[in-house]
């Protein structure tokens, strides 16, 4: 679910899950909607209707100097006489391309695209309740891309049989769209410096040391409190955006998100929230101050100023003056959208009090969990099973013809099968360990879980097949 002052980034052009606009129709691009007239036709094949009633409803491409394509849509009727009530129901005439929401806590009340490939062309059918009211305005969200978009334009008013048309409105922008406050952002003119970290900033830094105005490798985070706000400070080189975040614990998930998005030769700086292990979702509401940017041989910089505490209203955005763990990551960004971090985050270390003393902070690319599963695996593979092969190879001969409990001396004292038991275990337990941290299955972690599992499955037939071995007299 999302929380009221958010909406979903990029208006979920990838699968349409629009729900959470159905009520204002305007997808949150970081932008503002276009206010050129739309390049599309919205047509209804009736002009009257009664109550159990189908119109259908077709949304197409008008002619166009600019791309002849769509790729996202929202189509609404709702009540001409008040244009915040949502009516009727729809039927799908092309499911492959369009599907039914629920908004308003009604079934199949909108419809939306089911993926970003482009359309020239879709029809609906719209179904009139038996509590019609005298006239429905059909209303289209259209977007061809994140930055180009257009919110609630009008389609043909339809009356009830016998009811004066409703008054025609037209395109201007959008019907009662909200708008994305921005700030005034400037240019930095120059580097940040790593100077004063742990004096007169606190710092959190990678690699550990490193100075922003020296090294364009430096991932570099800062900040400091002054009066009723906290000044941050944001650098590192990546191809689209680097970000940080104040979270509760080491998990990804109900944090607390700032961006710094390159936008061709600019900086949008934003505010955002992460439920769970999704995309950030960007605030609606303007709560950060002197912001400003720079772009320099590839590194992002940018610095902005934050309340310590903000009205009740700013939901998920947490007062500056509690300790919270320091994430910070980077990644590849496309028209302003923000794809999945490239490398694992950088996470402080330990908590830090955002207005307490200055601190030099530490952090780890690598959690513990993590580090653990490498350290298993790396013994069991490397040490205790290459130690029992050694015994089993060159340590048969000694005591020939002494035994321990009914086995060879280089067996049981030999420390063969206790190795190769450790080896097991350790890699049982290194096994487990990344399916915890990750809370399931990773489907981006390439081959090697799937190399994972077949060690595991080897270790395991391994001890049974001894079980199952004759013994050296055996006839078999």
């Amino acid at each position: 679910p999302t929380e009221p002052g958010f909406s979903q980034g990029f208006f979920s052009i990838l699968h349409g899950k629009v729900e959470v606009a159905c009520g204002d129709m305007t997808p949150q691009h970081d932008s503002d909607p276009s206010t050129k007239h739309p390049p599309f036709n919205i047509i209804a094949d009736k002009s009257q209707f009664s109550p159990g009633d189908e119109i259908k409803v077709t949304l197409s491409m008008a002619s166009s100097e600019g791309k002849h394509y769509f790729k996202g849509f929202l189509i609404e009727a709702r009540n001409a006489g008040d244009l915040n009530e949502i009516v009727g129901s729809f039927k799908l005439i092309s499911p492959g391309i369009s599907q039914l929401l629920k908004c308003d806590n009604k079934e199949g009340s909108a419809v939306s695209h089911t993926s970003d490939s482009h359309k020239t062309e879709v029809q609906v059918i719209w179904v009139a309740p038996s509590d019609s009211p005298s006239s429905v305005q059909f209303l289209v969200t259209v977007a061809r891309g994140y930055k180009e978009f257009w919110v609630k334009i009008p389609g043909p008013g339809v009356p009830q049989n016998g009811a004066a048309p409703p008054p025609q409105t037209t395109f201007g922008g959008s019907i009662g769209a909200q708008t994305t406050q921005t700030t005034t952002s400037t240019i930095l003119s120059r580097s940040f410096t790593s100077e004063g970290c742990g004096g007169s900033k606190s710092c959190l830094r990678d690699p550990e040391g490193c100075d922003p105005q020296n090294d364009t490798a430096c991932h570099f985070l800062s900040f400091s409190a002054l009066g009723s706000s906290v000044t941050f400070e944001l650098s590192g080189p990546a191809e689209g955006y680097v970000s940080f975040a104040l979270s509760q614990d080491k998990w990804m998930g109900n944090d607390d998100v700032y961006l710094c998005i390159r936008d061709t030769d600019r900086v949008d700086i934003k505010a955002a929230y992460v439920f769970g292990r999704t995309h950030p979702i960007i605030s609606s509401q303007n709560i950060l101050k002197g912001i400003a940017w720079r772009l320099s041989d590839g590194v992002i910089q940018c610095s902005f100023r934050r309340d310590i505490h903000l009205p009740p209203e700013n939901l998920n955005r947490f007062d500056l003056d509690q300790m919270y763990y320091l994430f910070m990551a980077h990644g590849r960004a496309e028209d302003g959208r923000t794809h999945r971090h490239d490398h694992q985050p950088l996470i402080s270390t330990y908590r830090a009090a955002i207005t307490g003393p200055l601190e030099d902070l530490t952090g780890s690319r690598s959690p513990l969990l993590i580090k653990y599963h490498g350290a298993f695996m790396l013994i069991a593979w490397t040490s205790t099973v290459s130690a029992g092969v050694i015994m089993a190879r060159y340590f048969k001969p000694d005591w020939p013809e002494r035994n321990i409990l009914g086995q060879k001396v280089w067996f049981q004292v030999g420390l063969h099968r206790m190795l190769m038991t450790i080896t097991v275990l350790l890699t049982l337990v290194g096994f487990v360990l990344p399916f915890m941290y990750r809370g399931g299955w990773s489907k981006r972690a390439g081959i090697h879980p799937y190399l994972g599992c077949v060690v595991m499955a080897l270790a395991v037939i391994q001890p049974v097949m001894a079980l199952f071995r004759p013994a050296p007299d055996a006839s078999r």
